[in-house]
């Protein structure tokens, strides 16, 4: 049974991408591949966690040593790579974590990625036609690395990079990253870049969950600067479901904007919440 390794799948985007995988590939072995630190968390999979293509497999993507023995059991045909450091906020007090996970994380998977997928036997004797890929470094990342989105306009896949935050900067070099190992090597990649994402299981900090929380105790809402940053709001299972479309029709060497046509300016979804 072919296998897909999906890092970050205990998370909040990752675990709706592990279900959307599972649901739809039963013919493959769908690894999750997970930390389990504060944003990750197993109960979101509950309805899944019994499946025959389901399995679990805790590892940092910063511990190479705890990341081979995973490769050399499953040996993948793919990756989903989500794993990452994800706040704003988080990243400004400690730079530190985003980068060596977001950066040297990335750098680690690419790395085991690119030797496993040139062991490959098909690949090394050139039994794939070119129409059919023989491994798939899929790079799930941020339409934080372009900026702010501004008051009219879309971003797309040739806006140019212009992070903002450690974060967003953390994710971009990422971004780079698999580009050059693609571009280097000649790895298969796709790398897609999606907007804000809010749904069941958001993570309470985030910005709607915080905020509706906030309401419900009489509390204070988060509203930083004059509150004009302006965000594209995307469903998390459309968005699960946009990756597992990416991943099986996409070409490869390609990136993928992700979006829900769904602007608001931070100032008023508060209100609207």
């Amino acid at each position: 049974m072919d296998t897909i390794i999906i890092t970050g799948g205990a998370g909040f985007i990752g675990s709706h991408v592990v279900r959307e995988f599972v649901k739809n590939n039963p013919e493959k072995t769908i690894v999750n591949l997970d930390a389990l630190t504060y944003a990750g968390n197993l109960e979101n999979l509950t309805d899944i966690e019994n499946e025959p293509n389901y399995v679990f497999e805790k590892a940092d993507i910063t511990k190479p040593e705890e990341l081979r023995p995973i490769f050399e059991k499953h040996k993948p045909e793919a990756i989903v790579h989500l794993a990452a450091e994800s706040h704003v906020d988080r990243s400004i007090t400690d730079p530190n974590a985003f980068i060596n996970t977001n950066v040297n994380g990335t750098a680690n998977l690419l790395n085991l990625a690119r030797e496993f997928w040139t062991l490959n036997p098909d690949h090394q004797h050139g039994n794939f036609p070119n129409e059919k890929r023989d491994f798939l470094f899929y790079h799930v990342s941020t339409d934080e690395v372009y900026g702010s989105l501004g008051n009219t306009g879309f971003f797309t896949e040739e806006t140019s990079y212009d992070p903002k935050s450690p974060y967003s900067a953390s994710k971009a070099a990422s971004d780079h990253l698999v580009r050059a190992y693609g571009n280097t090597y000649g790895m298969p990649f796709i790398i897609s870049n999606c907007s804000n994402n809010y749904g069941p299981n958001h993570f309470p900090e985030k910005l709607i969950p915080l905020c509706i929380l906030n309401i419900i105790k009489g509390k204070p809402l988060p509203i930083y600067g004059d509150g004009k940053y302006t965000r594209d709001w995307l469903y998390v299972i459309d968005h699960a479901k946009a990756i597992h479309q990416i991943f099986n029709d996409a070409k490869t060497g390609e990136t993928y904007n992700i979006g829900g046509f769904n602007e608001w300016k931070n100032i008023d979804l508060v209100k609207e919440l």
